[in-house]
């Protein structure tokens, strides 16, 4: 554990210079007439966009929490709940002192520092005020809450694929490390004016940067750190809590609803529409999972329903600003079917131990959502000069949204393995096999969910 405090001590002394390199400037009239250009505060959106920000941070709190915990075996639950409570604190306190930033400034900008991030103007929100307002009319303090709440989620769902066998003071240093030089990149790539948004990558909420970046690390992840003791691939661990799991796919379907249809930052037709298909793909995705479930293995599932809810959730997120029902509706039904055939089928043939799927749904889910852009786009949701798909004439989109993909895929991997390297020679990344046995709650907590 002193490791570990030692190392997230350096990394916030780091951040510290971020202070004096970005200043607020006095005001003058220089910053009055900023102020006074600045785009007029628009009470609805700003509005809806503090709902959507509670919405996604339910998410995590407590939708993932709920939904993984209530898969892993009563042992191991609260060490689920743990690492997504901590992840909450660790990414928000990181988020503000330079993550905002990274992404959104541009003080890097002209240098070989600003290929990778935007700039440390930003820090600690330096030079943004309650009157800072955005394009869309929300102050930009609520736009950065709106995107720290992705920036929790996203290390977050990296934890499906390592329960019940990592250690808690590892992921506590991965957490951060993780998020400042994997998550934070992909970000201002993106969203933030990096190259893969300026050549016409589509990702409206979250494809690239939250779903293929974190089930890619997943899948490297769970294969370096290995099965847990005793796992049959054809054997999957029963779940202690299948309430639980309802009810965090009941929260994440719910919270998914302000994490898409939030991401046009404004109340209005494009909200209305990422809604629209968000829910769709969604229904889609469950019905088709039931299907299958049903014909292959005798019974239609609670936890099938619920796993192909989360698929269909998944897909349409980078899809969300840009198709319209029908691209939702296949796009639901290819996430569910080619999801299940990941996890059923894949996970058992070759056995890695990614323990709730992180991969196979969430990976898998956002590289289908990911691609099928460049296939269904449409400009009757894009608007006149907006992009459209390879359905509707235009293939350029799809190499893009391809190239991307790719791109992200591998970029995660790399990172990915470098790190857990990093960790796991300082601090260590797998609990000991006695540990592993008697279970992470009272080892690593001292606490025990059910007494």
């Amino acid at each position: 554990m002193k490791k570990v405090l030692k190392y997230l001590s350096i990394i916030a002394l780091c951040a510290l210079p971020s202070l004096a390199w970005a200043q607020p400037e006095p005001m003058g009239q220089e910053v009055i007439e900023t102020v006074a250009e600045s785009p007029a505060l628009d009470t609805g959106n700003t509005a809806w966009i503090i709902v959507a920000s509670i919405l996604v941070l339910m998410m995590t709190l407590p939708g993932l929490a709920f939904f993984y915990g209530g898969l892993v075996r009563r042992k191991n639950l609260l060490s689920v709940i743990m690492q997504c409570i901590i992840s909450a604190g660790v990414i928000t306190i990181l988020w503000f002192a330079v993550g905002y930033s990274l992404v959104f400034g541009d003080g890097f900008a002209g240098s070989s520092a600003g290929f990778f991030f935007g700039g440390l103007d930003k820090a600690f929100l330096s030079g943004i005020s309650i009157d800072t307002i955005t394009e869309t009319g929300i102050p930009e303090i609520l736009f950065a809450l709106f995107q720290c709440m992705f920036a929790i989620i996203s290390p977050a769902l990296i934890i499906g694929a390592l329960a019940e066998r990592m250690k808690f003071s590892g992921f506590l240093l991965f957490l951060p490390l993780w998020s400042l030089l994997v998550y934070i990149p992909m970000a201002f790539w993106v969203w933030g004016g990096g190259w893969i948004g300026e050549m016409g990558a589509i990702d409206f909420a979250g494809g690239t940067v939250v779903h293929i970046n974190a089930g890619i690390s997943a899948l490297v992840m769970c294969l370096m750190l290995g099965k847990r003791a005793g796992y049959k691939s054809h054997r999957p661990v029963t779940p202690n809590n299948i309430p639980f799991v309802f009810l965090g796919a009941a929260l994440l379907w719910l919270g998914w609803i302000g994490f898409n249809a939030g991401s046009g930052l404004a109340a209005d037709g494009l909200a209305a529409n990422a809604f629209l298909v968000t829910h769709l793909a969604t229904a889609a995705a469950v019905v088709t999972w039931v299907i299958i479930d049903w014909i292959r293995n005798k019974r239609p599932t609670t936890v099938g329903a619920c796993t192909g809810a989360v698929a269909g959730l998944v897909a349409i997120t980078p899809a969300a600003g840009t198709v319209g029902v029908l691209g939702a509706f296949v796009i639901g039904i290819a996430s569910a079917a080619v999801c299940f055939f990941m996890v059923a089928i894949v996970k058992e043939k070759f056995g890695y131990d990614d323990s709730l799927d992180a991969f196979g749904v969430h990976g898998i889910g956002g590289i289908i959502g990911s691609i099928l852009v460049g296939v269904f786009a449409t400009q009757a949701v894009s608007g006149d000069g907006g992009v459209q798909g390879a359905l509707y004439g235009d293939w350029h989109q799809l190499w893009v949204q391809t190239a991307a993909t790719l791109f992200s895929i591998a970029f995660s991997a790399i990172m990915t393995f470098i790190l857990f390297k990093l960790v796991d020679k300082t601090v260590g990344m797998r609990v000991a096999s006695r540990v592993e046995e008697e279970g992470l709650d009272i080892y690593e907590h001292g606490e025990a969910a059910y007494n």
